[in-house]
């Protein structure tokens, strides 16, 4: 299958789960966002090495650099190539001495990795089909919405979909989910847009 490259879009306190955050890649010349729900350390640990902070600890991603540097051994892509049930699968492609591998790891410690090492970061085209948002600009700042976490509470576990409950949304009728899915993408809510565009789906499958 064909990959698409994604570039980190943005990253904000998540509005409806406590201590989560929202995590959006971009497709990189393209015009769809896919939105990643993570846990407060995880977004701690990219905020930081996005805005090129030095904490006066290692934190556990620079840690697995500097263990990995030291016997050579470098991360060439980090790929998200599933999803199931609301649950995002990435594996990184290390090489060391010529052999490559592939190690399993949540999307959001992939991330935190594909950022130290400046590694391209890619998908597939049935995973932004299916959960990507289409946003009608190709203007991807970088990090426009970044807020830097300050929050070192150990992390929940990333990607879960929440207890499962009656959507909010189950009364709007398919014109007024469609019509409050285009506000909530003009206004970035891209969580909340992610939600939407779950409960369209599952009246159209």
């Amino acid at each position: 299958m064909k990959k698409i490259q994604l570039d980190i879009v943005g990253l904000s306190y998540s509005q409806t789960q406590s201590g989560a955050y929202a995590l959006v890649l971009g497709e990189v010349n393209g015009n769809r966002r896919l939105p990643i729900i993570i846990g407060g350390f995880e977004a701690q640990a990219i905020a930081v090495e996005i805005e090129k902070m030095t904490p006066s600890r290692p934190l556990t991603h620079d840690l697995f650099k500097a263990f990995a540097s030291s016997f050579d051994i470098h991360i060439e892509e980090v790929l998200i190539y599933n999803l199931v049930d609301g649950i995002f699968f990435a594996k990184i492609t290390c090489k060391n001495k010529g052999k490559s591998i592939e190690l399993d790891a949540r999307t959001s410690d992939a991330v935190a990795l594909a950022i130290r090492f400046s590694c391209p970061i890619y998908t597939y085209d049935f995973i932004m089909s299916s959960a990507g948002i289409v946003i009608e600009s190709n203007d991807f700042a970088f990090l426009e919405n970044i807020t830097t976490p300050a929050s070192n509470e150990p992390s929940k576990e990333e990607e879960a979909e929440a207890p499962k409950a009656a959507s909010p949304y189950a009364s709007l009728s398919l014109e007024q989910l469609e019509s409050t899915l285009k506000k909530a993408i003009e206004n970035e809510q891209y969580e909340t847009a992610a939600k939407i565009r779950d409960e369209i789906g599952r009246r159209t499958s």
